[in-house]
């Protein structure tokens, strides 16, 4: 049968219906939506829609698409807000992974516009062009042009499964942003792969689903990330999980309030040797006499380094030389030979493999299964200023995280952040250690699949440990530490620092299924930790390695 634009709206929308079985079974799979009909009979329908979308909404209502009620809804839908819905159904399949992606791509097709008319053709101008501005028609009339888009785009794509078509959905319900103090925000982050939430929430559009033009700021190392935080540089950062106790009791910099909101990461780091070391390096005993990178002193990478090295009855502080290196320049200087081995974050262990400079010794997540490394933080003055801001901010990252804990959505993260304005660093590369599968540079082939993971929730067994570490590694040589800590109570520095309760209020906001309980028992490779009692655990350390 051939459409005419005599047929009658409702015999025109029954003789296109996939779902009837009113289709000949000889007819093979229309190519543009894949329902049951030849390609020519979707094209001479969609021919035979009206041209004039006022006129169009009239067949729209005889055929039971659309109400008046949805009608007067679309009054309080923002056009963009709708065009961007709408065009999220059609390309992201109504798959919320699939339409972050779609929006980041949007940005590089320069705009949501552009996206949109390459996704629906030159039609896309007739049904969302500003009508009241071009032609003078009604608000009522341009609101009605947008219902029709709507339809067509559903009558388009065929889909759904059942007699209600698509276009009838109820689109997700926005976030409500009116109550947030800011919305133009910077984040500093360091280049690496821990930073996967913070990072791809820009490119990804977690950032902007909270109503926040946010811009990731790339810093050169950790040192100039406390130091832009002081100077109040930045809105929020991307930290180490260490910086925050360090920082708010005044160690290594005057004191400065900072609150860990969330985890960045679990596990994600390796000991790399230099490739001129090959053969030499068994077990921490064999590391005496080296010059050892970490990427700053409050990290939970010098604190493992320190925990290994003991364990072979090294002195860290004597036996080895530690000392800060950023983490992007932790290759050449392995190249160069002013280190031999370093404890960093990635991608820059599976760098060094893939530029043939070194081997992976050893992943962290074997000293320690799921330990903390990075972190979301803020000032206390700045949350206190912004608590709405802030509570978007981290819930936005948090989700981010969740998505990020799927391993089926790693090689489109890795593709998102490698590019030069976040990692700049070869996407195989990046996808390597994201995915978990990789070379270790000693002519194995790994399939680590937590080699770095993603649990946004801060337990304040991590912030015990953390100090406990402080406390018996003394690293800024006064004793401060020692004194400070035990005399607050390790519960009350984390509780203090360690925003658990609001990370768990917000994971279940998301639907997210975060523990109940704060603290919990660690399972290190050399002992356990009980948070209850962290000086008896330091205090066991020393007797048995001696430092």
């Amino acid at each position: 049968m051939v459409f005419t634009s005599a047929t009658r709206p409702a015999q025109r929308w029954d003789n296109l219906n996939c779902d009837r079985g009113e289709i000949s079974d000889l007819e093979l799979a229309c190519i543009l939506c894949g329902g049951r009909h030849s390609t020519m009979d979707h094209w001479q329908f969609m021919q035979t829609m009206p041209k004039d979308p006022v006129d169009m909404v009239d067949d729209l209502v005889k055929m039971g698409l659309y109400k008046e009620n949805q009608l007067r809804a679309a009054d309080n839908v923002n056009a963009h807000e709708l065009r961007k819905a709408l065009f999220l159904k059609r390309v992201g399949r109504g798959d919320p992974k699939r339409e972050r992606l779609i929006m980041g791509l949007c940005e590089q097709a320069g705009g949501l516009e552009n996206a949109f008319a390459a996704a629906f053709g030159p039609q896309a101008e007739l049904f969302f062009s500003d009508s009241i501005r071009n032609s003078g028609a009604t608000r009522r009339e341009f609101l009605r042009n947008m219902a029709v888009g709507a339809a067509l785009v559903a009558l388009a794509s065929c889909a759904g499964g059942g007699d209600e078509p698509a276009a009838t959905e109820d689109a997700a319900a926005p976030v409500d942003t009116s109550s947030l103090e800011k919305t133009e925000l910077q984040i500093g982050f360091i280049p690496i792969t821990c930073a996967s939430p913070i990072i791809m929430s820009e490119p990804l559009g977690f950032y902007e689903k909270y109503g926040l033009n946010a811009k990731v700021v790339k810093m050169p190392s950790w040192g100039a990330v406390r130091d832009s935080a002081i100077a109040g540089e930045l809105d929020a950062y991307h930290m180490l999980a260490p910086m925050p106790i360090a920082m708010t009791l005044g160690l290594g910099s005057a004191s400065f309030g900072v609150k860990l909101a969330s985890i960045e990461n679990i596990n994600g780091q390796a000991i790399t040797v230099a490739e001129r070391h090959k053969g030499k390096v068994n077990g921490p005993a064999d590391f005496k006499g080296f010059t050892i990178g970490v990427p700053f002193p409050y990290s939970m990478h010098n604190l493992l380094l320190r925990y290994y090295l003991a364990t072979g009855g090294l002195d860290p502080d004597v036996d080895v030389k530690i000392r800060p290196v950023p983490p992007p320049d932790s290759i050449a200087q392995m190249v160069a030979g002013d280190i031999d081995a370093y404890l960093m974050p990635d991608p820059f262990n599976q760098r060094a493999v893939y530029e043939g400079a070194g081997y992976i010794h050893m992943l962290t997540k074997e000293l320690w299964p799921g330990h903390p490394c990075c972190a979301f933080a803020a000032s206390d003055e700045w949350i206190n200023a912004n608590p709405n801001t802030f509570r978007a901010l981290n819930k936005s990252i948090i989700e981010a995280a969740g998505y990020a804990s799927d391993p089926k959505n790693r090689a489109e993260i890795a593709a998102a952040i490698s590019e030069r304005a976040f990692l700049n660093q070869p996407t195989e590369v990046v996808e390597a250690v994201l995915t978990g599968n990789f070379d270790d540079g000693n002519g194995n082939t790994l399939e680590v699949p937590d080699r770095i993971d993603f649990d946004p929730y801060p337990w304040q067994s991590f912030a015990n440990w953390i100090s406990s570490q402080l406390v018996r590694w003394d690293l800024q040589g006064d004793g401060m530490a020692a004194k400070v800590i035990p005399e607050k109570g390790y519960d009350t520095v984390g509780q203090d620092i360690f925003l658990t309760d609001l990370a768990r209020e917000l994971a279940e906001e998301l639907g997210q299924a975060p523990p109940s309980e704060i603290y919990r028992t660690e399972e290190l490779k050399f002992d356990s930790f009980d948070p209850a009692d962290p000086d008896a655990y330091v205090k066991e350390q020393i007797d048995k390695y001696g430092v």
